[in-house]
Protein backbone atom coordinates (compact mmCIF):
# COMPACT_ATOMS: atom_id res chain seq x y z
CA UNK A 1 0.00 0.00 0.00
CA UNK A 2 1.50 3.07 -0.92
CA UNK A 3 1.73 6.19 1.44
CA UNK A 4 -1.23 8.14 0.33
CA UNK A 5 -3.79 5.32 0.06
CA UNK A 6 -2.69 4.52 3.64
CA UNK A 7 -3.28 8.05 4.88
CA UNK A 8 -7.06 8.11 2.81
CA UNK A 9 -7.74 4.60 3.98
CA UNK A 10 -7.32 5.58 8.29
CA UNK A 11 -8.49 8.76 7.60
CA UNK A 12 -11.51 7.26 5.85
CA UNK A 13 -11.83 4.62 9.38
CA UNK A 14 -11.55 7.12 11.54
CA UNK A 15 -13.86 9.76 10.24
CA UNK A 16 -16.25 7.15 8.84
CA UNK A 17 -17.39 3.82 10.72
CA UNK A 18 -14.88 4.98 13.81
CA UNK A 19 -16.48 8.16 14.48
CA UNK A 20 -16.96 9.27 18.41
CA UNK A 21 -20.32 10.73 19.62
CA UNK A 22 -20.48 12.96 22.54
CA UNK A 23 -22.95 10.41 23.75
CA UNK A 24 -19.93 8.03 24.44
CA UNK A 25 -20.29 6.79 28.26
CA UNK A 26 -18.32 4.95 30.52
CA UNK A 27 -20.07 1.70 31.54
CA UNK A 28 -22.67 2.13 33.80
CA UNK A 29 -24.82 0.08 35.37
CA UNK A 30 -28.65 0.83 34.10
CA UNK A 31 -31.10 -1.07 36.25
CA UNK A 32 -33.20 1.73 37.09
CA UNK A 33 -34.25 2.96 33.68
CA UNK A 34 -37.07 1.43 31.73
CA UNK A 35 -36.95 -2.46 31.34
CA UNK A 36 -37.53 -3.75 27.36
CA UNK A 37 -39.98 -6.20 29.02
CA UNK A 38 -42.13 -3.36 30.17
CA UNK A 39 -41.37 -1.49 26.93
CA UNK A 40 -43.17 -4.33 24.77
CA UNK A 41 -45.98 -4.59 27.15
CA UNK A 42 -49.19 -5.28 25.74
CA UNK A 43 -47.92 -4.02 22.48
CA UNK A 44 -47.30 -6.18 18.97
CA UNK A 45 -44.01 -7.03 18.63
CA UNK A 46 -41.54 -8.18 15.86
CA UNK A 47 -38.58 -10.02 16.92
CA UNK A 48 -35.43 -10.10 14.32
CA UNK A 49 -37.14 -7.33 12.70
CA UNK A 50 -34.42 -4.80 12.92
CA UNK A 51 -30.99 -5.50 10.96
CA UNK A 52 -28.30 -4.54 13.19
CA UNK A 53 -24.68 -5.50 14.26
CA UNK A 54 -21.55 -4.64 16.47
CA UNK A 55 -18.29 -3.74 16.10
CA UNK A 56 -15.42 -2.16 18.11
CA UNK A 57 -13.52 0.83 17.58
CA UNK A 58 -10.57 0.47 15.26
CA UNK A 59 -8.26 2.57 17.49
CA UNK A 60 -9.61 1.70 21.09
CA UNK A 61 -11.36 -1.21 21.44
CA UNK A 62 -13.54 -0.41 24.55
CA UNK A 63 -15.45 1.70 22.03
CA UNK A 64 -18.38 -0.56 20.12
CA UNK A 65 -20.42 1.28 17.21
CA UNK A 66 -24.21 -0.48 16.91
CA UNK A 67 -25.12 -0.14 13.44
CA UNK A 68 -28.60 -0.36 12.79
CA UNK A 69 -30.60 -0.23 9.16
CA UNK A 70 -33.66 2.31 9.81
CA UNK A 71 -37.06 0.97 7.68
CA UNK A 72 -38.54 4.10 5.89
CA UNK A 73 -41.16 5.50 8.27
CA UNK A 74 -39.85 4.07 11.48
CA UNK A 75 -40.10 6.16 14.91
CA UNK A 76 -38.78 6.20 18.21
CA UNK A 77 -35.27 4.20 17.92
CA UNK A 78 -34.27 2.56 21.58
CA UNK A 79 -31.16 1.22 23.00
CA UNK A 80 -31.41 -1.50 25.52
CA UNK A 81 -28.58 -3.49 27.12
CA UNK A 82 -27.64 -5.66 29.74
CA UNK A 83 -25.00 -5.19 32.25
CA UNK A 84 -23.94 -9.01 31.90
CA UNK A 85 -23.36 -11.65 29.40
CA UNK A 86 -24.29 -14.12 31.83
CA UNK A 87 -28.07 -13.95 31.73
CA UNK A 88 -31.01 -15.33 29.29
CA UNK A 89 -29.94 -13.35 25.99
CA UNK A 90 -33.76 -13.79 25.13
CA UNK A 91 -35.03 -12.42 28.33
CA UNK A 92 -36.25 -8.99 27.50
CA UNK A 93 -36.35 -8.64 31.96
CA UNK A 94 -32.50 -8.36 32.08
CA UNK A 95 -32.72 -5.25 29.13
CA UNK A 96 -32.55 -1.91 30.79
CA UNK A 97 -32.77 1.45 28.41
CA UNK A 98 -29.74 3.33 27.71
CA UNK A 99 -30.86 6.98 26.42
CA UNK A 100 -27.85 7.42 23.68
CA UNK A 101 -28.03 9.30 20.02
CA UNK A 102 -27.08 7.50 17.22
CA UNK A 103 -25.64 8.83 14.11
CA UNK A 104 -26.60 8.56 10.28
CA UNK A 105 -23.80 7.16 8.07
CA UNK A 106 -24.19 7.04 4.64
CA UNK A 107 -26.27 9.43 3.72
CA UNK A 108 -28.63 8.00 6.23
CA UNK A 109 -28.81 4.50 4.64
CA UNK A 110 -27.75 3.09 8.16
CA UNK A 111 -26.93 4.65 11.92
CA UNK A 112 -24.29 4.48 14.46
CA UNK A 113 -24.70 4.02 18.15
CA UNK A 114 -21.45 4.95 19.95
CA UNK A 115 -20.99 3.43 23.65
CA UNK A 116 -18.03 2.56 25.97
CA UNK A 117 -18.44 -0.50 27.10
CA UNK A 118 -16.03 -2.31 30.10
CA UNK A 119 -16.85 -5.54 29.81
CA UNK A 120 -19.09 -8.16 27.01
CA UNK A 121 -22.82 -7.47 26.86
CA UNK A 122 -26.01 -8.03 25.23
CA UNK A 123 -27.74 -4.83 23.06
CA UNK A 124 -31.05 -4.90 21.49
CA UNK A 125 -32.45 -1.95 19.24
CA UNK A 126 -36.11 -1.20 18.84
CA UNK A 127 -38.16 1.04 16.41
CA UNK A 128 -42.08 1.32 15.85
CA UNK A 129 -43.31 0.87 12.45
CA UNK A 130 -46.90 0.60 11.51
CA UNK A 131 -48.46 -0.06 14.89
CA UNK A 132 -45.68 -2.35 16.08
CA UNK A 133 -42.08 -2.52 17.97
CA UNK A 134 -39.57 -4.08 15.84
CA UNK A 135 -36.74 -5.50 17.78
CA UNK A 136 -33.68 -6.39 16.84
CA UNK A 137 -32.16 -10.28 17.02
CA UNK A 138 -29.64 -9.77 20.61
CA UNK A 139 -26.16 -8.52 19.80
CA UNK A 140 -23.52 -9.62 21.63
CA UNK A 141 -20.93 -7.02 22.10
CA UNK A 142 -16.69 -8.45 21.90
CA UNK A 143 -14.85 -5.82 22.07
CA UNK A 144 -12.79 -7.12 25.35
CA UNK A 145 -12.86 -11.03 24.47
CA UNK A 146 -12.79 -10.35 20.28
CA UNK A 147 -12.10 -7.01 18.99
CA UNK A 148 -13.23 -6.65 16.08
CA UNK A 149 -9.92 -6.35 13.21
CA UNK A 150 -9.81 -3.72 11.07
CA UNK A 151 -8.32 -4.48 7.53
CA UNK A 152 -8.18 -3.38 3.46
CA UNK A 153 -7.35 -7.27 2.93
CA UNK A 154 -9.80 -6.74 -0.03
CA UNK A 155 -8.99 -8.50 -3.79
CA UNK A 156 -10.81 -6.67 -6.56
CA UNK A 157 -10.98 -8.30 -10.09
CA UNK A 158 -12.01 -5.57 -13.14
CA UNK A 159 -11.95 -7.59 -16.19
CA UNK A 160 -15.51 -6.57 -16.49
CA UNK A 161 -15.86 -3.31 -17.22
CA UNK A 162 -17.72 -1.19 -14.40
CA UNK A 163 -18.59 -4.59 -12.62
CA UNK A 164 -15.45 -4.65 -10.11
CA UNK A 165 -15.58 -8.36 -8.41
CA UNK A 166 -14.40 -8.11 -4.39
CA UNK A 167 -12.81 -11.28 -2.88
CA UNK A 168 -11.77 -11.53 0.34
CA UNK A 169 -10.38 -14.34 3.17
CA UNK A 170 -13.04 -16.32 4.43
CA UNK A 171 -13.86 -16.44 7.86
CA UNK A 172 -10.36 -15.03 8.87
CA UNK A 173 -10.98 -14.65 12.22
CA UNK A 174 -13.61 -17.20 12.88
CA UNK A 175 -17.13 -17.39 13.75
CA UNK A 176 -18.17 -16.28 10.68
CA UNK A 177 -22.23 -16.37 9.35
CA UNK A 178 -22.55 -13.97 7.02
CA UNK A 179 -20.83 -10.96 5.13
CA UNK A 180 -22.67 -7.30 4.56
CA UNK A 181 -20.97 -5.23 1.89
CA UNK A 182 -21.15 -1.57 0.88
CA UNK A 183 -20.24 -0.04 -2.29
CA UNK A 184 -20.16 3.83 -2.01
CA UNK A 185 -18.45 6.88 -3.32
CA UNK A 186 -15.33 7.86 -1.76
CA UNK A 187 -17.83 10.80 0.28
CA UNK A 188 -20.33 7.89 1.54
CA UNK A 189 -22.55 8.37 -0.98
CA UNK A 190 -24.57 4.99 -0.90
CA UNK A 191 -24.60 2.46 -4.44
CA UNK A 192 -25.55 -0.72 -3.15
CA UNK A 193 -25.72 -2.61 0.41
CA UNK A 194 -26.03 -6.42 0.36
CA UNK A 195 -25.61 -9.58 1.95
CA UNK A 196 -23.83 -12.58 1.17
CA UNK A 197 -22.87 -15.96 2.63
CA UNK A 198 -20.50 -16.17 0.13
CA UNK A 199 -17.15 -14.59 0.52
CA UNK A 200 -17.33 -12.67 -2.63
CA UNK A 201 -19.64 -10.14 -4.08
CA UNK A 202 -19.52 -8.27 -7.66
CA UNK A 203 -20.95 -5.08 -8.56
CA UNK A 204 -24.13 -5.44 -9.52
CA UNK A 205 -24.59 -8.72 -9.77
CA UNK A 206 -27.07 -10.25 -7.13
CA UNK A 207 -26.60 -13.91 -8.03
CA UNK A 208 -25.50 -15.02 -4.62
CA UNK A 209 -27.21 -12.04 -2.55
CA UNK A 210 -29.13 -13.45 0.16
CA UNK A 211 -30.12 -10.03 1.31
CA UNK A 212 -30.54 -6.76 -0.33
CA UNK A 213 -31.19 -3.63 1.32
CA UNK A 214 -30.36 -1.33 -1.34
CA UNK A 215 -32.71 1.26 -1.52
CA UNK A 216 -33.08 1.47 -5.64
CA UNK A 217 -31.37 0.06 -8.76
CA UNK A 218 -27.53 1.51 -8.14
CA UNK A 219 -26.35 3.87 -10.25
CA UNK A 220 -23.30 2.38 -13.04
CA UNK A 221 -20.02 3.15 -11.59
CA UNK A 222 -17.54 6.03 -13.36
CA UNK A 223 -14.50 5.15 -15.76
CA UNK A 224 -11.14 6.56 -13.63
CA UNK A 225 -13.66 7.65 -10.32
CA UNK A 226 -13.24 6.44 -7.07
CA UNK A 227 -15.22 4.46 -5.10
CA UNK A 228 -14.63 2.96 -1.97
CA UNK A 229 -15.77 -0.94 -0.90
CA UNK A 230 -16.95 -1.84 2.96
CA UNK A 231 -17.47 -5.30 4.34
CA UNK A 232 -18.37 -6.66 7.98
CA UNK A 233 -18.07 -10.26 8.38
CA UNK A 234 -21.08 -10.21 10.81
CA UNK A 235 -21.02 -13.71 13.46
CA UNK A 236 -24.02 -15.41 14.12
CA UNK A 237 -24.63 -13.39 17.57
CA UNK A 238 -23.87 -10.07 15.38
CA UNK A 239 -20.52 -9.14 16.24
CA UNK A 240 -18.36 -8.09 13.77
CA UNK A 241 -15.22 -10.02 13.50
CA UNK A 242 -13.76 -7.70 10.74
CA UNK A 243 -14.24 -4.95 9.06
CA UNK A 244 -12.59 -4.54 5.69
CA UNK A 245 -12.48 -1.09 3.36
CA UNK A 246 -10.83 -0.04 0.62
CA UNK A 247 -10.26 2.47 -2.20
CA UNK A 248 -10.73 1.47 -5.42
CA UNK A 249 -10.39 3.23 -9.12
CA UNK A 250 -13.39 2.06 -11.58
CA UNK A 251 -12.05 0.38 -14.76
Amino acid sequence: MNRLKTIIYFTLFLAILSCQSDDTLDAVNIVNTTKLSDMIANRTIETGAVIACAASDVSNSNNVQVFYYLEEGATNVRFFETNTTNVDKDDYTTYNELVINSTALFEGFIYQFTRTFAQDQWVIITFELNGEVKLSNPIRTKNTTKPTVWTDEVAINQETSKMPKFTWEHNANGDNAIYFQIVSTVDNGLLSGTYTYENEFQYYDTSNVVLNITPENPSGLTIDSSYKFTLMDVSEDNWVNTVIQDIFVAQ
